[in-house]
């Protein structure tokens, strides 16, 4: 059963913060698919299994921003 969970990322400025952020996290195992709206910094990901809040945050940093 797969698994929604939204997060909200801060210092999004354009569609490349977007592209950045979204390919970190879709390289997370288990990530099924990403979708980030640069308006308002939601970050949804669909997952196969549970994913640690940690390696989505990691991620996140990875590309340079932070959750919120």
């Amino acid at each position: 059963m797969n698994q929604t969970n939204t997060y909200t990322v801060s210092g999004l400025h354009c569609s490349g913060c977007v592209a950045s952020v979204s390919e970190e996290v879709q390289e997370i195992p288990g990530v099924q698919d990403v979708e980030l709206v640069l308006e308002t910094g939601a970050l949804t990901i669909t997952t196969a299994k549970p994913v640690d809040d940690a390696a989505v945050k990691a991620a996140v940093a990875e590309a340079g921003y932070q959750l919120a």
